[in-house]
């Protein structure tokens, strides 16, 4: 396996407000997956998670594990909403 990065399933669209007050779009964050690169293309994320499910709508973080050894795989700011899957596999 190649280089693991992490990924957001995150809800639909919702519309809100950004800080000048002009319309923006939200999308909250619904669970944090391990996802390892594409075959070949180590910036593209591969087509499943380590749970398995599907990449194609998640959206790549931009965090590889890899380069912050000894601090947990995901964001802290969404430890809530860690894939207990990908979490198991990821502590192997």
């Amino acid at each position: 396996m190649g280089e693991i990065v992490v990924v957001y399933e995150v809800d639909r669209v919702a519309a809100t407000r950004i800080s000048r007050g002009e319309p923006g779009e939200v999308r909250p964050v619904r669970r944090v997956h391990a996802a390892p690169t594409a075959p070949g293309s180590p910036t593209a994320t591969g087509p499943r998670t380590l749970c398995g499910k599907d990449t194609f709508a998640m959206e790549r973080t931009g965090r590889k594990p890899s380069e912050n050894p000894g601090t947990p795989w995901y964001p802290e700011e969404h430890a809530s909403a860690v894939c207990p899957d990908c979490d198991a596999v990821m502590e192997i």
